[in-house]
């Protein structure tokens, strides 16, 4: 009797599937690299991490246990040493950001996160490099804009109804204010601290719980994500109820509207300016109307423009008011008691001359606080804002700590894995400031293993920008106040009160 062809292809089909599974554990070029065997099987087994949380810790945990190099999927190694992190990040490498970063492309433009190849990055941040310089942060206009927020911030502490203030909120509203005015100017800029609703209300934008559900599809099924938010009449109301993993209005969607209306209100005054008055201009987006279509043939158009300020919109968010809630409540929590008197005797050092009209620390002053400085570096290093691993790939096989990568193959380092190395941080994971200032300490090797904004051509552009806020917003709250845990979210949140 005849074998049915539906059995025949089953069967097929089961032993390619058994035989790709025999070669990716046992026969792959990455079998030689150590990690459990369900992550060499499947993709799926990191992205279950990913699915509860779990992936940072997961791959701290794995490289505790395997070493310096884990094979954590079929055609992915997690790394963990600075031969690699020179290998693959290093100026010239020929490592290549992988499409993962797709899903932080605004408006359906590239922007200079998303670029894969360097040169497509290097030559947009070539426009904007000069707004973000140290030089600009400290002293002129930009210092003036992030002195005037930390006011607004500590009369917003002042404002409060009862003599403590939660931070999560604020801080928010401050990295908002700050980011939309050094992007856009004033006319650009948002008003959280000093009470717009409207503003306000683009917080919850960020802090939707829904927002990790549509990033882990937008990671691993963006096939499914593009299909589903594209259905319209009675396929899009199935979509709605039943396949959604946030609805609409989706993540970021008031911000990005934000950004673009922005951009188009900058762009309505550019049309009455001349390309010299623009440039007398601070904001990001003066320097890149520079090479707006209107100035070059092949420049930027309106939306390339709207899409590269609204990506450092994003950026320059949570990162910046995250470590600073994290450096608040480690400051804030009983054992850490004396880094706080600490820190509160380096701001109040800062002389009177070294004040603005408003009684706020200058930038500048607050740039040379040592211990302002060890407090933020030792906050990002047990929290850098973006812990999770920086895929990338060359396609090119290249060799990476005495193992053979193949072409294509996607390769990443943790800033987290790294900088929780035991052999390098003592108690790695025991908030210390201090060990940045000790004599007893190599503070030249942690420097090393230090690698809270990246490295080579793709490190953070807004450096920079990020510590002139951190710094100046912690010296203007510690030189008046103390910081203690609230109606008992020790763990959670700190407020603030008069000193």
């Amino acid at each position: 009797m005849a074998i049915p062809v539906a059995i025949l292809a089953a069967t097929a089909g089961v032993v390619i599937l058994v035989f790709k599974a025999i070669y990716s554990v046992f026969f792959s070029p990455l079998a030689r690299i150590p990690g459990p065997k369900m992550y060499a099987l499947t993709s799926w087994r990191l992205a279950y991490d990913d699915w509860v949380g779990e992936r940072t810790r997961k791959m701290y945990k794995l490289h505790m246990k395997y070493g310096t190099a884990v094979r954590v999927g079929p055609n992915e190694v997690s790394f963990s040493s600075l031969a690699a992190l020179r290998t693959i990040y290093g100026a010239g490498s020929g490592f290549e950001r992988t499409s993962f970063y797709r899903m932080f492309e605004v408006y359906g433009r590239k922007n200079m996160f998303t670029f894969g190849p360097g040169r497509d990055h290097a030559a947009r941040k070539k426009m904007v490099a000069n707004s973000y310089a140290k030089s600009s942060m400290l002293k002129g206009d930009i210092a003036t804009l992030i002195e005037d927020k930390a006011r607004q911030y500590v009369d917003f502490i002042e404002a409060s109804d009862n003599r403590t203030s939660e931070i999560f909120a604020s801080l928010h509203y401050f990295s908002i204010d700050s980011i939309t005015q050094f992007l856009y100017g004033k006319s650009g800029a948002t008003a959280c601290l000093t009470g717009s609703k409207v503003h306000r209300d683009l917080i919850s934008d960020i802090i939707d719980k829904a927002r990790r559900r549509l990033s882990w599809f937008s990671v691993h099924m963006p096939d499914f994500i593009n299909a589903v938010y594209a259905q319209t009449g009675l396929l899009g109301a199935i979509a709605e109820r039943y396949l959604y993993p946030m609805q609409k209005p989706t993540t970021y969607t008031g911000i990005r509207d934000y950004a673009m209306r922005a951009c188009e209100t900058f762009a309505d005054d550019a049309a009455n300016k001349s390309i010299a008055e623009i440039d007398l201009e601070p904001s990001v987006i003066a320097k890149l109307w520079k090479h707006h279509t209107t100035q070059k043939k092949d420049g930027l158009d309106n939306a390339d423009i709207a899409a590269e300020c609204a990506d450092h919109l994003l950026a320059g968010i949570d990162t910046t008011s995250d470590t600073l809630m994290f450096a608040i409540w480690l400051l804030s929590r009983p054992e850490n008691r004396k880094y706080q008197e600490k820190i509160i005797a380096d701001v109040k050092s800062i002389g009177t001359e070294s004040l603005n009209e408003h009684g706020i620390p200058r930038a500048e002053a607050c740039d040379k606080l040592p211990y302002v400085a060890a407090v933020i570096k030792e906050t990002l290093r047990l929290f850098p804002p973006l812990p999770g691993s920086e895929p990338r790939l060359s396609h090119a096989t290249t060799t990476i700590d005495g193992y053979v990568v193949p072409a294509n193959a996607t390769v990443s380092i943790s800033p987290l894995v790294l900088q929780r190395n035991p052999d390098v941080f003592k108690d790695p994971l025991t908030f210390n400031p201090d060990r940045w200032l000790s004599e007893d300490e190599d503070t030249a090797e942690m420097n090393r293993w230090y690698w809270a904004f990246s490295s080579g051509g793709r490190m953070c552009i807004g450096l920079h920008l990020a510590m002139a806020e951190m710094t100046t917003l912690l010296a203007s709250v510690y030189r008046k106040y103390n910081t203690v845990p609230t109606d008992g979210f020790d763990k959670i949140s700190p407020g603030v009160t008069r000193a």
